[in-house]
């Protein structure tokens, strides 16, 4: 029996292993970590992650051949495949500060897996990692072999977080780089030959190390990319009067460009996009592209943008200040589907209307208050290291309160913000939220999801990104 161990229990490692599992019922899964209270959760009736549909996987094979457990050292040693899928977060001090990886979490499980081992290994890179990690993780093991023969491949992850489940049931592709020698491909073959269980071969995708390593920071980076395309747009619509959904439509409506990621919002969150283009900036940086550099950072930039322009608009739109209105907050999640606050667009906007002073009642159906408060108190890229090293939230934000509706959220507000494009809130009582709030009642659509000419009608001074713009809003403009 082919037992395969994965080294984190994450976004990635649990989704990942548990339709592994469940698509090849002769291979013996383990998902370990180390975070006793997250394999506990794995464990139980309540999953440490929201991810439509991934409670049933865990459930058809857990305790048959789906196992979690926290002893990472005898799972390790018995594998043939070991998965790594350890956080690699963002350097917040020392050399590339704020855009390397921190590459620590991976040296001390390629340490371990050397020091453990017994017989060959296939170790997978399965977190997102810089170009040439793969070298650093054989030179370790490779100096700590005692003999065994280790294998290092590619395999990044594509999923999107809230479609997780299916796009690993059906994945548009799988990435699997080796080394071109004969012992690399006969690994890239082995864990070809797990995937081949579900995925047709046409779709599994086999490359040199370096190609499948860039490949992912290079999808992350065109998607961001897109999304801060059409945002660009979006202010250039609010300027002259066009609507960013018609333009995006038709710009959509052309084949070499097709309408994926062209949504007008407050901007991208996410754990993958900003972190992977600093990321590509560095790596850029470091082999001496600058102007390459330069490019991406550029990404970014209009994402900040964005987020700046949106907090601008709201405090501009209600007289020039918000120090102690309430503003209810919709959504706080980074999308729609997940419980995930990583990099959120939210943060940067509470953060934004809170340096104004305002009161923030906020609204998300899968963030807990806890999660909420230490996303507003945490310095930025610390959110990517353990619990355990990230500061203990010394005082929760006394201007923020967390409550569990809507319309608690809404009632006595000056304006609400939506940030998450939830489906509840497409369907909201919108006459309802209206009559419970303060006036004049002002909608900031940063998802574009509800139908802002029906809310007019209702009384609502409504912004939209990327739509024209209500004569109250021309009246006031945002000031940079």
């Amino acid at each position: 029996m082919v037992k395969i161990c994965c080294i984190g229990a994450g976004y990635v490692g649990g989704p990942t292993m548990a339709v592994i599992a469940l698509k090849c019922p002769s291979i013996e899964v383990v998902v370990v970590d180390i975070s006793v209270a997250r394999i506990n959760a794995w464990n139980s009736d309540q999953l440490p992650i929201y991810e439509p549909g991934l409670d049933d996987v865990v459930k058809q094979c857990r305790g048959k051949n789906l196992f979690f457990s926290t002893d990472v050292e005898k799972h390790v040693q018995e594998a043939d495949i070991i998965f790594v899928s350890v956080n690699t977060p963002t350097k917040t001090r020392g050399l590339g500060a704020g855009k390397a990886a921190d590459l620590t979490y991976w040296e001390s499980a390629a340490r371990m897996i050397a020091d453990v081992s017994k017989s060959d290994k296939i170790v997978v890179e399965k977190s997102t990692v810089p170009v040439k990690t793969a070298e650093a993780i054989e030179k370790i093991l490779t100096h700590n072999s005692k003999g065994i023969k280790y294998q290092i491949l590619s395999n990044p992850e594509f999923l999107a977080e809230g479609t997780a489940i299916q796009d690993l049931f059906n994945p548009d592709r799988v990435l699997i780089g080796g080394r071109e020698n004969p012992e690399g491909q006969k690994a890239v073959k082995a864990l070809k030959d797990v995937y081949a269980h579900w995925v047709p071969e046409d779709r599994i995708l086999t490359t040199n190390l370096w190609s499948a390593e860039l490949s992912k920071l290079a999808a992350n980076a065109f998607l961001a990319q897109r999304i801060s395309s059409v945002n660009a747009m979006s202010a250039l619509c609010e300027a002259t009067g066009a609507n960013v959904t018609q333009v995006s439509y038709a710009v959509g409506k052309d084949s070499r460009i097709g309408p994926k990621f062209l949504n007008a919002s407050v901007g991208f969150g996410g754990s993958c996009f900003q972190k992977d283009i600093l990321n590509l900036v560095y790596i850029c940086e470091c082999n001496g592209l600058p102007e390459v550099a330069e490019y991406w950072k550029q990404v970014i930039k209009i994402n900040d943008y964005q987020k700046s322009r949106f907090v601008n608009r709201v405090v501009a739109s209600m007289f020039n200040t918000v120090s102690n209105k309430k503003i209810a907050i919709l959504g706080f999640a980074f999308k729609k589907d997940t419980g995930d606050t990583r990099e959120t667009p939210a943060i940067d906007v509470c953060k934004g209307l809170l340096g104004d002073k305002a009161r923030l009642s906020i609204y998300d159906p899968q963030v807990t208050e806890d999660q909420i408060q230490r996303d507003l108190t945490m310095n930025k890229f610390d959110w990517d290291h353990p619990v355990h090293l990230q500061p203990m939230s010394p005082t929760s934000v006394k201007q923020v309160s967390v409550v569990w509706d809507a319309y608690q959220a809404t009632k006595d507000a000056h304006g609400l913000c939506i940030l998450t494009e939830w489906d509840e809130f497409r369907s909201l009582d919108f006459q309802r939220i209206y009559d419970n709030m303060q006036k004049p009642a002002f909608v900031f659509d940063g998802r574009n999801v509800v139908d802002a000419e029906k809310l007019r009608e209702i009384g609502f001074i409504v912004y939209s990104i990327g739509k024209p713009l209500d004569a109250w809003l021309k009246d006031m403009p945002a000031v940079a």
